[in-house]
């Protein structure tokens, strides 16, 4: 290790000890498959009632009123040329602008609001938040490492103090940097730069004692154990200090629990946006997820990690790639306006609240400001780039790319159809996706970089220690029974160097897919089911700085395979429909099939199939347009002949032998019965 590798090392230690002394304790399948089944078995018993959260009480319809919360990302905008550090207040007051139109009742402040904790920065950041906290919109921050390294905790609670909400209450030994709010159904727990590890069983107790009140837990902190440049377990953990254990001995608690209760992690730090599946144990042993006669409906054993972009004048490449020992990304957007990135973005993300049901949306606006000057100011052009819609009630999937070279030994969680076990609703009602393949994705580079150890203070005492760790906790080892689709050699030790390498890769973005079932409405004859997820990638390929490239012509970057021969993935050829847009509002789902068995009391003669259209239920075709019969895999690209009125609605079949409706569709839907 270099000395400003251990510099940098030796300051980290430092501010979790400043930290510590703050009080409180520190205690599936690849392209070469079989062709699938064609048959859609009804379930053995009749779907009994999905089992009940622990909360019970609060799984009734409409107790609690709708609810939205911002994230703000890292606002800092770094030092004009005296020196003097400044606020990014052109990017923050567009966020808030943006949050306010949205309806957004509660912003979280993701860390970093300022460069230097300087008085002039505070005034900055309050003048441009007051305006908005005067309107209605609360605010939940969070300090962040420049925070903490320059500002400290007596600067941070006299800027803060009116913006932290009254009736916060604060982790022991660390007031006004910990602390947790509850509003409708939803629990919010905001954790200063490092604190995670140290807040956990803080953050446990404050569930167990708050379950039976919440729906949803959102946990909200400046960095997380994954990152994209960070992350605290490369950080303290595989390049962590001797016998320092302040996260290694926490950090498989954390990703079980936060998988346990569904938690949706928030955070800043990384200038830069990303989405991913967090696994409690390990991506390839994260099944999907399904049913059980007795249980009802169960979740994967995965937390959801939002990074949450950007709001300054500084961006952040793509470093060390994809951890898909534990990490499966199915969002990643970054700009840097720096080899070849010709901007910065800025981005907004929502989450809405409703009862169980949670809708999720993230924006992104380009902009090439890089300080507060008038000329700098800019209106932001807001883009849909992420969205999920999804319950506590639900059924989920990984969906990888239809990518997976050949001859790739077929593991479960490898699967790029849209095929899912059955998705149980309270009235009997059932779903599960019968067809399809996820033929367009999005694909982003990563960057080489290198890691370090001291033997004598480092954990890693060899260069063989610190490959095992990386392995242990990061990277998939590759063999053919656990595959690594990134690379074959994930990470190389360098003798001569005596450093290990974390090669450039080229990463494929996965979908998460989910079923989620709600409660009838007065317009509905069923409960109503929600796919989501199917509508997120449209084709993009980015560079790790964020410079544009282009799937169908460039190959990805070379990397070694498990035979340490050179390999780059190949260039793509997208369907028509991609639109290979980062603004994903008009995107085109590939094609997938629906099959939707109706409860024992609802016959096709008085039901049919429809989808939610703004506030209204519409048909999926016309009842001339059905087609009688059973489901067939043909249908997804080969469609039954149809009379000619009926070409431009979406495929719709009923299966009368198993009260078994189906339908193909190429967007996120929610999907109910309605009366004739």
């Amino acid at each position: 290790m270099n000395n400003s590798k251990l510099i940098a090392h030796l300051g980290l230690l430092a501010a979790a000890v400043a930290l510590t002394a703050c009080g409180g304790d520190s205690n599936s399948s690849s392209n070469n498959t079989e062709a699938p089944d064609t048959s859609i078995d009804t379930p053995v018993a009749e779907a009994p009632q999905t089992e009940q959260p622990e909360n019970e009480d609060v799984a009734e319809d409409a107790r609690f009123g709708a609810f939205k919360v911002g994230v703000l990302p890292d606002t800092q905008g770094g030092s004009d040329a005296t020196g003097q550090a400044h606020v990014a207040m052109h990017p923050m007051d567009e966020v808030l602008k943006h949050q306010l139109a949205a309806g957004v009742d509660l912003v979280i402040p993701v860390g970093d609001l300022t460069d230097k904790g300087s008085a002039v920065e505070w005034e900055e950041w309050t003048s441009v938040a007051r305006p908005y906290k005067e309107q209605g919109m609360e605010f939940l921050p969070v300090m962040g490492n420049h925070e903490l390294n320059y500002s400290y905790t007596t600067g941070w609670i006299n800027a803060m103090r009116e913006f932290i909400p009254e009736d916060a209450v604060h982790m022991p030994g660390y007031e006004w940097v910990n602390y947790y709010v509850i509003r409708e159904n939803v629990l919010m727990i905001g954790l200063a730069y490092y604190n995670l590890p140290l807040a956990i069983k803080w953050i446990e107790q404050v569930v167990e004692e708050n379950r039976a009140d919440v729906d949803h837990i959102v946990v909200a902190s400046h960095d997380g154990l994954i990152g994209a440049k960070y992350g605290q377990t490369r950080e303290q953990i595989v390049e962590g200090t001797k016998d320092e254990d302040w996260v290694y001995s926490v950090a498989d608690e954390i990703r079980a629990f936060f998988s346990e209760h569904d938690v949706i992690y928030v955070q800043g730090h990384e200038h830069q946006y990303q989405r991913s599946l967090i696994a409690r144990d390990t991506a390839q042993t994260s099944f999907p997820s399904g049913s059980t006669p007795e249980g009802g409906n169960y979740r994967m054993n995965t937390y959801t990690q939002i990074l949450s972009g950007n709001a300054s004048y500084k961006g952040y490449e793509f470093r060390y790639g994809e951890r898909e020992l534990v990490q499966m990304i199915v969002s990643q957007k970054n700009a840097t306006m720096s080899k070849g990135s010709d901007h910065f973005d800025v981005n907004s993300s929502v989450l809405a609240f409703d009862n169980d049901r949670v809708d999720y949306s993230s924006f992104y606006a380009e902009h090439t400001a890089q300080n507060n000057n008038a000329d700098q100011d800019f209106d932001a052009d807001w883009h849909l780039m992420d969205k999920f819609s999804r319950t506590t009630n639900r059924c989920e999937t990984v969906v990888y790319p239809n990518n997976i070279p050949e001859g790739t030994r077929a593991v479960m969680v490898f699967q790029p159809m849209y095929e899912t076990d059955f998705c149980l609703a309270d009235d009997g009602s059932a779903a599960r996706l019968v067809g399809g393949t996820n033929d367009t994705f999005n694909r982003t580079d990563s960057r080489t970089r290198d890691m370090g150890f001291t033997p004598g203070f480092s954990r890693a005492e060899t260069l063989t220690d610190l490959t095992r760790l990386a392995y242990q906790w990061l990277y998939q080892y590759h063999e053919s029974w656990t595959p690594n689709l990134n690379a074959g050699l994930r990470a190389i030790p360098d003798g001569e160097a005596n450093e290990l390498l974390i090669p450039e890769v080229t990463v494929d973005l996965k979908e998460h897919v989910t079923l989620s079932w709600m409660q009838a409405s007065d317009d509905t004859a069923s409960d109503i089911l929600i796919v989501s997820g199917t509508q997120n990638q449209t084709g993009m390929y980015q560079g790790d700085y964020g410079e544009p490239k282009n799937m169908q012509t460039d190959t990805g970057l070379t990397v070694k395979d498990d035979d340490g021969n050179d390999y780059a993935k190949p260039a793509v050829t997208l369907p028509a429909t991609a639109t290979q847009s980062w603004d994903i509002s008009d995107a085109v789902a590939d094609p997938y099939a629906v099959a939707f068995t109706a409860s024992a009391d609802l016959s096709g003669d008085s039901v049919i199939l429809a989808q939610k259209s703004g506030d209204d239920w519409q048909p999926l075709a016309d009842a001339s347009c059905i087609v009688d019969g059973m489901w067939m895999q043909s249908y997804v690209t080969t469609p039954p002949v149809r009379d000619g009125a009926c070409a431009e609605q979406p495929l719709l079949g009923y299966d009368s032998d198993d009260n078994i409706w189906w339908t193909v569709l190429n967007e996120d839907a929610e999907l109910a019965l309605i009366s004739r």
